[in-house]
């Protein structure tokens, strides 16, 4: 029963679009009625924070957001990697003496490398693409926030619905676009250099 509300708990941001994250997080940051400034920081003695105009904040604020939004996600893969692994290799390590930080550090580990390597090539493309909707809709897309927040999706959007420079946005996108292209070649090209078997192609 425990393991299913764990697995539910984890999983379930992953569902979630980025509009419900934005709400959810300005009910615990607002400032006249967050939880956190309601519940935890004025009963202690201290000052509402507004948060939503402290740009300070939000490198912490966003990474754990984004963590908590896509870990679930991201361990499913790993978890359906690790299940396929043959038990016979556990049980022969156990049969061996090996303690279970040996078995991860000799059999899944080792048996984990092919799929941290493609992962990591397709996911090294996404460099020059933000989460648009991490900086978009959790900062409710606030001004103040802009030294902070304002990456590469972001200006492309505001550059087309507050400017409308169709040209600019467009232009960005061909930009992420070849790049993500020619960085996820020369990893691939790095990649087989080493280890052929584990290059994407």
């Amino acid at each position: 029963m425990l393991a299913k509300v764990y697995q539910t708990a984890m999983f379930l941001p992953q569902f979630l679009s980025w509009v419900v994250i934005g709400v959810l997080s300005f009910s615990f940051l607002s400032t006249d009625m967050g939880l956190i400034n309601k519940k935890i920081l004025e009963p202690i003695g201290i000052e509402a924070i507004s948060w939503y105009s402290r740009p300070v904040f939000w490198p912490f604020i966003l990474t754990f957001v984004h963590l908590w939004k896509t870990l679930g996600g991201s361990s499913i893969i790993y978890l359906a990697a690790i299940t396929n692994i043959d038990t016979e290799l556990y049980e022969a390590a156990v049969i061996d003496g090996a303690s279970k930080w040996k078995q991860i550090k000799h059999i899944t580990i080792p048996l984990l490398i092919p799929l941290m390597i493609i992962l990591t090539i397709l996911h090294v493309g996404k460099i020059f693409f933000a989460d648009f909707g991490l900086f978009f809709q959790v900062t409710q897309n606030a001004g103040a926030l802009y030294s902070t927040t304002s990456v590469i999706d972001v200006y492309a959007y505001n550059a087309l619905r507050v400017m409308g420079d169709t040209g600019m946005s467009a232009a960005v996108g061909l930009y992420q676009a070849t790049m993500g292209f020619i960085l996820v070649l020369t990893t691939n090209l790095i990649v087989k250099k080493i280890d052929r078997d584990s290059a994407l192609f």
